[in-house]
């Protein structure tokens, strides 16, 4: 609601704090009509299984581990609301929303101190810019680590963006805190590594000082600025206490969890997890193309351009212009929509797109920026036009989102609910169920190990099973399974246990699934 419709006595609180009440319930409403009912492979979500059933049941997911995700994701998995899936998705809707009120304080923090209810509508703008743009939407309802990874980034950006001189304790209390911040977020997603050197560069400098007897505000020099080494350690040791939280990830391997991924209770297996080894070749190809690369800045555009349309990204233009005025905020948006998009075009997967979240962070700053550059300009502040024009505008960021609509909602994908459900049901007593592919395998954990269904059965992913830690994975949590070494393949599995029945299931479009008698009869 532009602030324009307040009158002139309308206490200031309530015109500051009003805006963000109705920024954030209209975002969650809007979540939890599109939000997935349960386990979902909406918005190539099929890593949710994963991460749902680790948190569940103690484990470890697929690398890196994603420490800050189990935690908070176990937190809302007690919420006595909705499925175990239902529980996470909520998670990622609640977290999306604080990151676009966060960007809705960063904008009304950074503009037009002399119109502050300007700077209160373009700040709204900028929330509802990045809270309805359909691929941070994508990621509001279902479950997947980049909702929470989105939050913690704006959260680290209104940390180091601050511009106010503080004390000496003051500053030290800050660089605590941003350290700690940093660390947690890279504690959900190892990709933050990319913001270290305009955060810690950011973070560190301060204004020179000059000892003239006056006040402290008038002793700053302006443009006269020093790098604090002291700042720099305090921000990297408390970084490095925030990164001790991937210290749970060997802890909870010990315990031995049906999900357990790299089994990292040795040093060796511990950096293979965190570092993201198994997929160390998507970033580092042995062949680079060019085509390729034009290809990847062409998708890169139009993602861009379907967020917002053309009028968002002119305004995010002249919120860049705006910008380009040195500060803390400018700087540390223009480097993250430039690693962010490197990474996206560079990085060799089918969801690369994902990794465009922190751009879309920034350009949405940009775009309040930009919007409050326009409505403060001489023209609309003589033709009181400023309340129209931020209508006219709202309007049309709604009416984008309800084209968007059938695209982000979720709220009928049952398609993995009912495969993991079928795959079980299909097997007989006491069978081995060999299952292939994520979406098929993560559907079947997630029945199977989160939500204790047919206890009876074995459940093996065979595309792990050439890993030695997934051997003794799966020796740990089915005793009585016969596993040879050195080369454990589905036929020599088979041959072991002959008493067993055996499944075949995967998902490729359609479900497939084949069950065997067993080799020898059950003897009773």
């Amino acid at each position: 609601m532009p602030l324009f419709f307040f009158p002139m006595t309308t206490p200031p609180f309530v015109k500051n704090h009003l805006p963000p009440i109705v920024l954030g319930p209209s975002l969650f409403t809007g979540y939890l009509l599109t939000l997935a009912p349960g386990l979902t492979w909406a918005h190539d979500g099929m890593d949710g299984g994963d991460l749902i059933t680790a948190a569940a049941t103690g484990g470890v997911p697929h690398p890196t581990g994603y420490p800050t995700y189990l935690l908070l994701a176990a937190f809302f998995q007690k919420l006595p609301v909705g499925s175990l899936a239902f529980r996470t998705n909520l998670m990622s809707a609640f977290v999306t929303v604080l990151a676009a009120v966060l960007i809705y304080k960063i904008v009304a923090d950074s503009i037009l101190p002399s119109k502050p209810e300007l700077n209160l509508c373009a700040a709204m703008i900028a929330g509802y810019a990045f809270g309805l743009a359909p691929l941070i939407w994508s990621q509001a309802v279902i479950t997947e680590v980049y909702a929470l990874q989105m939050f913690l980034t704006v959260l680290v950006l209104y940390l180091y963006t601050g511009t106010a001189p503080l004390s000496n304790r003051s500053q030290i209390y800050l660089d605590k805190w941003r350290g700690i911040v940093l660390g947690i977020t890279m504690g959900n997603h190892i990709t933050t590594i990319l913001l270290l050197p305009v955060a810690f560069t950011l973070g560190s400098i301060r204004p020179r000082l000059i000892h003239d007897g006056t006040s402290q505000a008038e002793r700053i020099a302006i443009g006269r600025l020093k790098f604090d080494t002291a700042s720099l350690f305090r921000q990297f040791l408390f970084c490095g206490l925030g990164l001790s939280l991937y210290l749970i990830l060997p802890l909870r391997a010990l315990a031995h969890p049906p999900v357990n991924w790299g089994n990292a209770v040795t040093l060796r297996r511990f950096w293979w997890l965190v570092s993201g080894q198994l997929y160390v070749g998507n970033l580092f190809p042995a062949r680079i193309e060019i085509g390729e690369i034009l290809l990847g800045v062409q998708a890169w555009a139009s993602l861009l351009l379907q967020q917002w349309g053309l009028i968002g990204l002119i305004l995010a233009c002249i919120g860049l212009i705006y910008f380009f005025s040195p500060s803390r905020l400018s700087l540390f948006t223009i480097w993250q929509l430039i690693v962010s998009s490197g990474f996206a075009i560079f990085y060799r997967s089918f969801d690369s797109y994902v990794y465009l979240l922190p751009a879309c962070i920034s350009i949405s700053i940009w775009i309040g920026v930009g919007f409050g550059q326009v409505i403060a300009s001489k023209y609309f502040v003589q033709h009181r036009l400023g309340w129209a024009i931020s209508i006219i505008l709202l309007i049309y960021f709604l009416g984008l989102a309800a084209c968007h609509w059938p695209q982000v909602d979720a709220s009928k994908d049952i398609r993995a609910e009912i495969i993991g459900v079928q795959i079980l049901e299909s097997a007989p007593a006491h069978a081995i169920i060999f299952v292939q592919g994520d979406e098929a395998v993560f559907a079947t954990w997630y029945f199977h190990y989160a939500l204790k269904q047919r206890s009876d059965l074995i459940v093996i992913a065979t595309d792990l099973l050439h890993f030695d830690w997934y051997q003794k994975n799966l020796r740990t949590t089915y005793p009585s399974l016969v596993i040879s070494s050195p080369f454990p393949w589905v036929e020599t599995i088979i041959i072991a246990n002959p008493t067993h029945a055996v499944c075949y299931a995967r998902y490729s479009e359609q479900t497939y699934i084949e069950c065997l008698e067993p080799l020898l009869p059950l003897l009773e």
